[in-house]
């Protein structure tokens, strides 16, 4: 029997290795990657340094982070205009449990969220309530006797 976590439209997350606990972040099935705010991306051609958030952030720190566990790929923005982003490899924490997660870094500032979690991530984990938030505090599991079937996925 397969096991789902019920989360809402709109979760709190942390994300250990950047200190950054209790952002809000947006679920989002329509999109297929996953997103967090950053700015003064450098690729120095050995590491990715960037900063995350905004200054108007409560948790912005001004510090610089930096990894060398990162890749370009092409995604489609909200507004269908194709490009080049850098992805990084991270850990999540949500209902008490740590996932590991590619991220797309990105200008997220005019957007009321900093994280956006997508389809990618939240596949075969979550089972998504989009009139609820905040959904972690009551951790409802559903269970399913199969796995659910994509009517369009050609056998």
């Amino acid at each position: 029997m397969k096991k789902r976590l019920l989360i809402g439209r709109i979760e709190r997350v942390d994300f250990p290795e950047f200190n950054l606990q209790n952002i809000e972040a947006k679920v989002d099935s329509g999109a297929y990657t996953s997103s967090i705010h950053c700015s003064d991306i450098l690729d120095d051609g050995e590491n990715l340094h960037f900063k995350l958030l905004d200054p108007e952030h409560p948790q912005y720190s001004k510090v610089i982070f930096k990894t060398n566990d990162y890749f370009t790929k092409i995604v489609k923005s909200s507004n269908g205009i194709k490009e080049s982003r850098y992805t990084i490899r991270s850990k999540i924490k949500m209902f008490n449990k740590v996932y590991t997660i590619a991220l797309t870094l990105t200008e997220r500032k005019d957007m009321k969220y900093p994280i956006l979690l997508g389809r990618k991530f939240l596949n075969k984990k979550f089972i998504i309530d989009t009139n609820q938030k905040y959904l972690q505090k009551q951790k409802i599991i559903i269970k399913l006797e199969n796995e659910p079937s994509n009517p369009l996925k050609k056998s």
